[in-house]
């Protein structure tokens, strides 16, 4: 196949990347530097561009492909020599519409003259950072020899309160890249030279991607070219160009390689996220703030940026008749909370019984003094002071995740938070440091949150602060269910109804009054062995209360 074969330049001392992005397709008129393939590695992305202009012939690797140094990306049919460039045109003249300036015919017009024209070197430096130490290059965005316009990013500069983006002041070729990342720069720093072109034809505004789709200022009709597509690509079928990804078919994105890895790692279409960069360039707080913006408003019907897709809306007055009975205050927040943590949250459940026959025998055994203090002692009690001393054990289930999911918040208190039933919904009031109260006064509180929440009495300061939850279903049944994660906590008990069961004890079968448990926990911080662990030791609690004392 005739034409220049563009290839994976040097890597360094890497052997291996990956293609994460194709800029082109089979046909398409490129100019010199264009980026014909996106390639990363473990450390860095960057773009491959063409080494001359000319027309697409062939695409040679795919998205997905492991390539190394040397490997074939593409082979471009060069500009024939009589429609060549003037080599005293000024660079811009090569972004043109028309790569031809001469056309045979002598339609196009001419070059514009050299001697309007004057080569500098132009030095970029970091400018003023006010205050601010410890300013880092995050992100590398061009190379030598890259051909970069106004605006074009040039770094990413971070301090320890913002990020700031250095872009290109005039249109040039980079001679020089003076920072590397992970450079520490300050003020005046030498970022990279420039060469610079004067007396130039002013820039398109257009950014560059689109140069190659609009005519020439001062062309209202835009000639034929002198140089035809080879007949070889006139005909090729659509299956030629199946590798690349098409350039006419999504609206084009404007981002660094950084911005790119980015948004695929969190799963968002650049597409449709708005840039706020110079020239509506996507930057990454713009990939953030939408999918947060995604996250806060919850499920869409197109399930882009991490969202769900939302049920379908069914008129049910088709099926007889119907009323609509709004839901109350609480049940709605209820339901915004609940579905976040499920959403966000990975659930694990992990269940068991507890055998607490010697519990239950104690715990009738204090009825006569319980009612000389005017309390009733439930198994709740008993309960919340067995988690109280596993949490102690391990303080990982008493914890939160930072919202940067980098670090794990350790709470040195224990407030047990019990989920309450009520007509207006659930509610889940907190009973502050429960592991520094005893039976008769976790008795009075369990009752006395209870009691204030049904009659509507429970203030913020009784909702807030919880760092570990109890679902009690007790008399309402069950065998067990799958509690969900009061987020931010971690972990959550659900316990459900008692039930009276055989147990074979060697010999024969002895009734026992056997307890289900059901705990779930974010997987995030807690591995199933840990659930296990936790579930153990409040099972040797609960089957025999002497451990309390311990």
């Amino acid at each position: 196949m005739t034409g220049t074969q563009i290839k994976v330049p040097g890597l360094g001392d890497i052997d291996e990347v990956e293609v994460i992005e194709i800029c082109v397709r089979v046909g398409d008129t490129i100019t010199p530097t264009e980026a014909l393939i996106v390639i990363e590695s473990d450390k860095a992305s960057m773009d491959v561009p063409s080494e001359v202009a000319g027309t697409v012939v062939s695409i040679d690797v795919a998205v997905g492909d492991v390539v190394g140094e040397g490997t074939l990306i593409a082979v471009v049919e060069p500009v024939q020599a009589g429609a060549s460039e003037d080599k005293t045109a000024p660079p811009q003249a090569s972004e043109s519409v028309l790569p031809d300036p001469v056309d045979q015919t002598g339609d196009a017009p001419p070059a514009p003259p050299a001697v309007d024209a004057e080569v500098r070197t132009l030095e970029v430096m970091v400018p003023d950072v006010g205050d601010a130490t410890g300013v880092v290059v995050i992100e590398v965005a061009m190379q030598p020899g890259q051909r970069v316009e106004v605006n074009d990013l040039l770094v990413v500069l971070e301090s320890d309160k913002a990020s700031m983006e250095i872009s290109a002041e005039t249109a040039g070729e980079i001679i020089e890249v003076c920072v590397a990342e992970g450079d520490e720069v300050e003020q005046g720093s030498l970022i990279a030279k420039v060469r610079v072109l004067d007396g130039a034809p002013p820039l398109d505004e257009s950014p560059p991607e689109d140069r190659a789709d609009v005519a020439e200022p001062s062309q209202p009709e835009p000639p034929v070219s002198a140089t035809p597509p080879p007949p070889a690509l006139a005909a090729a079928p659509l299956a030629d160009s199946d590798k690349a990804r098409p350039r006419t078919d999504r609206p084009k994105v404007y981002a660094g390689p950084a911005t790119r890895r980015l948004a695929r790692e969190l799963g968002v279409d650049l597409v449709e996220v708005p840039g706020t960069g110079q020239r509506n360039r996507i930057v990454k707080d713009d990939v953030k703030a939408f999918v947060k913006e995604r996250l806060t408003k919850g499920p869409t019907l197109t399930g882009s940026g991490g969202a769900l897709p939302a049920l379908p809306e069914i008129d049910f007055a088709r099926f007889g008749p119907i009323r609509t009975v709004p839901l109350s205050r609480i049940r709605r927040r209820g339901a915004v909370n609940l579905a976040a943590s499920w959403i966000n949250l990975p659930h694990v459940t992990q269940h068991d019984e507890a055998d607490i026959t010697d519990l239950e025998d104690f715990r009738q055994s204090l009825r006569e003094e319980a009612q000389l203090r005017g309390v009733r002692v439930t198994p709740l009690a008993f309960i919340v002071k067995a988690c109280c001393k596993v949490l102690t054990a391990y303080p990982e289930f008493n914890a939160s995740l930072h919202s940067d999911g980098q670090d794990l918040i350790m709470k040195d208190y224990i407030n047990i938070g019990l989920a309450v039933d009520t007509p207006e919904g659930l509610v889940v009031p907190v009973i502050k440091a429960a592991d520094e109260k005893d039976i008769w006064t976790l008795s009075e509180e369990v009752a006395l949150l209870a009691e204030k929440a049904r009659d509507k009495k429970l203030g913020l300061e009784d909702l807030a602060g919880g760092t570990f939850s109890i679902s009690s279903l007790g008399a309402l049944g069950g065998t067990g269910f799958t509690p969900i994660v009061n987020a931010p906590e971690v972990a959550i008990l659900g316990v459900a109804k008692l039930a009276t069961k055989p147990v074979w004890q060697g010999e024969r079968f002895v009734p026992r009054k056997i307890l289900p448990l059901s705990l779930s926990y974010d997987h995030r911080v807690i591995n199933g062995a840990d659930g296990g662990r936790f579930m153990l030791r409040l099972i040797e609690y609960l089957s025999d209360i002497r451990r309390l004392a311990l």
